[in-house]
């Protein structure tokens, strides 16, 4: 039994890292609340600032898609409980990220600035729908299960754990990843555009685009109904065509998996 409180109680704590570093990054991005933020003044030379900058967003790419990956899970648990992989993964998630707002460099010059009025607001309020965007995507698939809670919680209970079946609810209707959606809504929206957040916003777009090649094969692989419902669903803008697939036709009314 001390065995399963441990567990337990080890996944609060990387959920518990991954929510202050949520909450950080809102802050981060939004450059308010935060000792330091994305487009904070530069206090480093431009060359040096972008190395480090382009160092940081590469650790993370590399991070999170390699312990993403199915072959990494499968040696990886051979060093870590299966109990506490999903939770493990969350921490070192967490923790590059940490560390990327700790150590990233402002470069100064500044893209675009939108001042007072509509467009400004426009943005801030996109900005906002990008974040609640990003937390409901997270819900309709299981939130507790994506961030390793839902896996120590039936273990503490003693119940086995099952994969979640594959399912589109809601917004996964409408487009495959309203997660990233999400993401490039927070990424883009920014009433001041500096050299640093363009960098940041081309890198993470640039990760979103070549990430969804890799999940969506590891979801194929896993879920054989993915196929039906990648040829039927649009990626990420509703009604689209995405790599020259009709989206036109309807998903089928009973839920997947």
């Amino acid at each position: 039994m001390a065995g399963r409180i441990a567990a337990f109680l080890y996944g609060l704590l990387c959920y518990a890292a991954f929510f202050g570093i949520f909450l950080y990054a809102i802050g981060f991005i939004g450059n308010f609340g935060v000792p330091k933020g994305l487009d904070s003044a530069a206090v480093v030379p431009f060359g040096e600032a972008l190395g480090i900058n382009i160092a940081l967003l590469g650790l993370f790419a590399v991070q999170h898609s390699v312990m993403a990956r199915q072959w990494f899970k499968k040696a990886w648990t051979k060093l870590v409980p299966s109990v506490v992989e999903r939770s493990t993964y969350v921490l070192f998630t967490s923790s590059v990220l940490a560390l990327l707002f700790w150590k990233w460099q402002p470069m100064g010059g500044v893209i675009w600035n939108v001042g007072d009025g509509f467009g400004r607001l426009a943005l801030q309020v996109c900005y906002a729908a990008g974040w609640v965007l990003v937390f409901v995507s997270t819900c309709l698939i299981d939130h507790f299960d994506l961030f390793g809670l839902r896996q120590v919680w039936l273990y503490l209970i003693g119940q086995p754990y099952t994969t979640p079946g594959f399912r589109a609810p809601g917004l996964y209707r409408l487009v495959r990843h309203p997660l990233y959606v999400g993401w490039l809504m927070v990424f883009w929206s920014a009433p001041v555009m500096t050299v640093a957040h363009l960098v940041f916003a081309v890198a993470t777009t640039g990760y979103i685009l070549i990430a969804i090649r890799f999940e969506e094969a590891d979801l194929t692989r896993l879920h054989p109904e993915y196929a039906e419902y990648r040829r039927q669903v649009p990626m990420m803008v509703p009604g689209g065509t995405p790599w020259g697939r009709s989206a036109s036709s309807k998903l089928a009314t009973k839920t997947l998996g």
